[in-house]
């Protein structure tokens, strides 16, 4: 593995995480926001699990879905 690809999964890691904190503080399930993006609920599982990189286009659905601004996916 080269270095950086370490600190990309890290990032990923922590993407998918804050996405499911905020995701969870909203009150919605996995399938609620697979719904209002328009992906699969499999997808968002995969994003959360750090399994999958989303597009922007995906993280600013994701945002509107959950109410958010896309800065707040990146505390880190």
């Amino acid at each position: 593995m080269l270095p950086y690809q370490d600190m990309i999964t890290q990032n990923d890691r922590k993407l998918g995480d804050q996405i499911q904190k905020l995701r969870k503080k909203a009150g919605l399930k996995q399938h609620e926001v697979a719904e209002r993006v328009g992906v699969s609920p499999k997808y968002i599982q995969y994003i959360e699990a750090a399994t999958r990189q989303p597009s922007l286009k995906t993280l600013y659905k994701i945002a509107a879905a959950l109410k958010v601004k896309v800065y707040d996916f990146f505390p880190f």
